[in-house]
């Protein structure tokens, strides 16, 4: 990608189920939010806000208040797959008092080929799309049938947490093609090294 040319929002989004695992995948394997251009993206990806829409007042804050987000809310999802919520005592704590904005209200208007569109009803704040993520992650969190879907990636050294909506319940990777894969060519090279004489 070009300096300075805003990624796809394809680019910055996991396909976890849910908007705040896709936020806490965005430092994996590297930081993905390193600038303001690769957040609206981001947001745009994740169904925050509309492709295009005005972010007015978005700067180095908004980093910060996403990436604070995330640590959090990382914090407190792997707390509870481990089954350790006292570990994540501050971080859930902190992710409640940042689900209390109010998130932008969307509203749908006909697109000139008649079309309903989404739009946000005003230019929306940066507490108000941290506090659409935040209480994301307090839904999943707190529905039963929802938390019982986290799966941590069992690629090596995957971070990667997704809900596992597949059929059987069988789903080991975030992805077949990048961890799946590795993790096949692992067992085909331990069982190759086995073989030798």
């Amino acid at each position: 990608m070009a300096l300075g040319t805003a990624p796809a929002p394809y680019e910055l989004r996991f396909d976890s189920g849910r908007s705040c695992l896709d936020l806490v995948a965005t430092n994996h394997p590297v930081e993905r939010l390193t600038s303001e251009a690769r957040l609206r993206a981001w947001l745009a990806g994740a169904g925050l806000v509309p492709a295009g829409a005005p972010l007015p007042g978005m700067g180095p804050q908004w980093l910060a208040a996403f990436r604070e987000l995330r640590g959090h809310t990382a914090q407190l999802v792997r707390g509870e797959i481990e089954a350790r919520p006292a570990v994540a005592a501050a971080a859930l704590d902190r992710v409640n008092v940042l689900a209390a904005a109010a998130p932008p209200a969307p509203c749908a208007v006909r697109a000139p080929d008649g079309t309903l569109v989404r739009v946000l009803r005003g230019d929306p704040g940066c507490a108000g799309l941290v506090a659409a993520v935040a209480r994301d992650a307090v839904e999943l969190l707190t529905d039963p049938v929802a938390r019982a879907l986290l799966r941590q990636c069992e690629g090596d050294n995957c971070p990667i947490v997704y809900l596992d909506t597949s059929r059987g319940r069988r789903r080991r990777w975030c992805s077949s093609e990048v961890c799946g894969n590795r993790e096949r060519v692992a067992r085909h090279r331990r069982r190759a090294a086995l073989a030798r004489p």
